[in-house]
């Protein structure tokens, strides 16, 4: 049995291979040292935060910058918020999603180019802020949670991947041979492309979801009463505005400093606000690729 004969590599390619590693773990650390110095900050005590004590390793461990977070109620109200546009919104932007791209996919269907054509001019060209805030004004849902709903219920070129993929992975003859023995559009559907539609769903789910989670400009724009902001808004108020309210440090302001408490409830804000995102993307992150990369060919 012959051994399969390994192919010797040159210098110039064990330097370049050496380069590339070590180009990409540069990057790594890049990447990964905010990230680890934000949950390390979170987790330490005002005074090592504000002093500059936190470099990799959480100091003087502490949950108070958390207790003080889970006690505002303007933050849990943003919380609970955030996770409604984004299950609820992310739920009516699958479906519709869905809904559109199978019918274009399908080579029976009548005016899907014509379709196509105005969903890629939408693409091109934009009315405006001031129309689309009158259009949502017309439609009568200003200051309301379908505010951040509807105006973005879908999404062209997630429609362009939906298609594509719906093109590439279900054959016409799957759907002529159900069609054959009776089984309807609907049936088809609910039946036969969902569960072979896995990848390209967590695509979308994923695109979606992260997409409610971090906007925030819609809420500036159409959002007056505080109890529907989400929690982006309250962050930006903290990190940006700087604005903190008081009752947030009336229970441990005989602990720490308030100017240590409002750095450390920083830290703690960004690392709940981004947990969602993260603990979210691993179950879908082995579908993410695949159903990118097929839903992009023959676009």
């Amino acid at each position: 049995m012959l051994k399969a004969s390994r192919i010797r590599e040159s210098q110039g390619d064990r330097l370049f291979l050496v380069g590339i590693y070590f180009f990409l773990s540069l990057v790594l650390i890049i990447v990964l040292f905010p990230l680890i110095f934000i949950i390390s900050s979170s987790f330490s005590s005002p005074q090592a935060v504000v002093s500059g004590k936190v470099w990799l390793f959480p100091v003087d461990v502490t949950l108070e910058g958390y207790k003080a977070v889970f006690h505002n109620p303007q933050i849990v109200s943003g919380y609970l918020n955030s996770l409604f546009y984004a299950v609820v919104g992310t739920a009516v932007n699958v479906v519709l999603t869905v809904m559109l791209a199978y019918p274009i996919a399908r080579k029976t269907f009548f005016g899907r180019n014509a379709i196509m054509v105005l969903l890629v001019i939408t693409m091109m060209f934009d009315g405006g802020l001031i129309p689309f805030y009158l259009v949502v004004k017309s439609l009568h849902i200003l200051d309301t949670r379908w505010a951040m709903i509807l105006p973005g219920a879908m999404a062209v070129f997630q429609v362009i991947i939906a298609r594509t993929f719906f093109q590439t992975s279900i054959p016409d003859e799957i759907a002529e041979a159900a069609e054959l023995d009776g089984c309807s559009d609907l049936r088809f559907i609910t039946s036969i492309v969902i569960p072979l539609s896995k990848p390209i769903l967590a695509v979308l789910t994923l695109m979606y979801a992260v997409g409610h989670w971090n906007a925030y400009f819609d809420a500036l724009i159409f959002l007056k009463s505080p109890d529907l902001f989400p929690l982006q808004i309250v962050l930006r108020n903290i990190l940006i505005l700087n604005t903190i309210d008081p009752t947030m440090v009336s229970k441990v302001d005989q602990m720490l400093a308030q100017q240590g408490l409002k750095d450390l409830l920083k830290y703690s804000l960004i690392v709940v606000a981004s947990a969602p995102v993260l603990i979210i993307y691993p179950f879908v992150q082995k579908y993410f690729v695949k159903g990118v990369m097929i839903g992009s060919l023959k676009g």
